[in-house]
This record gives structure tokens, C-alpha cells and sequence, in this order.
């Protein structure tokens, strides 16, 4: 799959003589352009398999570099280096390193899905960035984004009580962010729900803060979805090698501590 499109090099790897003369002629300036060479050393070979392990990454195996995705993509057209045609590339060839240079934007796709419907192999380019994007925070490469705490948050309350309660949602993703409760656009929906809900609606949805409801019976679909939960947890951590990671890290810090105590 290789990529010739100049648009997909780096520039840096772009050199240009800028006084170079070769038997008697100039060729000085863009005549003279290259592709510096380099040798990729640190290759992942199961860079394919960790992201395909991950919901959304299914069926990056079918692409073919058509450039569908790139093409028709929302934020590509703000953002000309937001470029999913090149990520996946990179992530099948295994240049972890190479991928790992644009880690800050990856995690920009708006989900708008125009990728997905303009791809020909069925790939889903969009399940494939979030995929990315999780795949990053897992292995460690980024801190966890704003939107994945939000889906723990949700998740979590879900889980627990199988109920959806908006308010104790929005706390919880605001302390686990770091964020201030009262903020402006938040103080004013609330204004403008006391003004225009009735008096008992908004008196159970208080209530509901307080005693945490749970709906009737729940406890078995907890404990089943909580085992699924767990299960695909562990699948994900082992396709990704995670435990594997964090043992060899343990063994490398032990010379370090061994002669920090002697």
C-alpha cells in the first residue's frame, strides 16, 4: 500500500538544495527536491490486531487506501492534517512511532459519519478513529478525554441503578473533569427548567438526586451486564497487551529501587 501523494509526507522529510548545480545546470530550489531516506526500526506488528480488537476497529483489514474517508471528511476540510486515509495506513503497516506524531488529533472526529457512507469497503472509518482514539488512552499515549469519562460516568450510573439521572450524570463528569458545577450555561437551564416545569416533576428529579432510585429488579441485569463489561474489559487488555506492559514496566523500576534502598 504504498503512498505517493506528496500532501502525506512530512515536510521535514521534504529537502530542497537551494544552490546545487549538476553538470552545468541549475537545479537549485524545487528542481532539486527529495524524500530524505530513513529506516523504520520500531515497527508493531500487532498495531492492526489492537486496534481491531477495539469497538470500531472491526473492519479495518477491507481498506484499500481509496481515500474515501479523507476525502469527504468534515474536519479534513478545516484541518488538511486530520487525515484518516494516512492513520489507517500507518496502523497496517505498523509504524506505531509514525502514528504516534499526530496523538493530538486524532481524537477531533466529530462522528459526523460522512466517511462511513462514502466508503466503498465498508471499512467505517469513524469506528475506526474512535478505536484510535481509545486505543491511545488505554496504552497510555494520551490522558483520557473529556468524552470518555463522560461515557464511564454514564455507563457506571447505568450499571448501577439502571436509571438515567441527568443531574447526578453532569456532577459527577464535572468533579472527575475538574470542572466548577455552577457554570453559566448550566445555571441557566436550570432557571429556565423551574420556570417552565411543573412543581412535581421537578420535585422528584431532586428527589431522584438524593435517594438514587433503582429500577425494580435489577440487580440480576446488573450483575449479568456488569460480567459483560468485565469480560470485553479483559479481552481489550489482553489484545493490547496491557497487563503484559505494566509487568515489564514493574521489572524495569526494580533495578532502580533495588539500588535506591542499598
Amino acid at each position: 500500500m504504498p503512498i505517493h501523494e506528496e500532501h502525506l509526507i512530512r515536510p521535514e522529510n521534504l529537502k530542497t538544495q537551494e544552490d546545487l548545480v549538476i553538470d552545468g545546470i541549475d537545479v537549485s530550489g524545487h528542481w532539486s527536491t527529495f524524500i530524505e531516506s530513513r529506516v523504520v526500526t520500531d515497527y508493531n506488528e500487532a498495531l492492526e490486531e489492537e486496534i481491531a480488537a477495539l469497538p470500531g476497529g472491526e473492519y479495518i483489514h477491507r481498506c484499500w487506501q481509496c481515500g474515501s474517508c479523507t476525502n469527504s471528511c468534515t474536519v479534513n476540510e478545516v484541518n488538511p492534517d486530520f487525515n484518516p486515509r494516512y492513520w489507517i495506513y500507518l496502523i497496517r503497516m505498523g509504524m506505531e512511532s509514525e502514528l504516534l506524531r499526530d496523538k493530538e488529533i486524532i481524537w477531533q472526529c466529530v462522528s459526523c459519519n460522512k466517511c462511513t457512507y462514502a466508503c466503498p469497503r465498508d471499512v467505517v472509518p469513524e469506528g475506526v478513529m474512535k478505536a484510535t482514539a481509545h486505543w491511545l488512552e488505554l496504552k497510555g499515549h494520551t490522558p483520557k478525554s473529556p468524552s470518555m469519562v463522560f461515557d464511564e460516568v454514564f455507563t457506571e450510573q447505568v450499571i448501577q441503578t439502571g436509571k438515567i439521572e441527568e443531574g447526578r450524570i453532569i456532577r459527577s463528569f464535572f468533579k472527575r473533569t475538574g470542572q466548577e458545577l455552577m457554570q453559566d450555561w448550566l445555571v441557566e437551564m436550570v432557571k429556565r427548567l423551574v420556570a417552565k416545569l411543573p412543581v412535581t416533576l421537578l420535585w422528584k428529579m431532586g428527589l431522584a438526586n438524593v435517594l438514587r432510585p433503582r429500577t425494580s429488579g435489577w440487580a440480576g441485569a446488573r450483575d449479568a451486564i456488569q460480567d459483560y463489561v468485565d469480560e470485553k474489559n479483559a479481552e481489550h487488555r489482553k489484545a493490547l497487551r496491557l497487563d503484559e506492559l505494566v509487568e515489564l514496566a514493574k521489572q524495569e523500576a526494580k533495578p532502580g529501587q533495588q539500588m535506591a534502598a542499598e
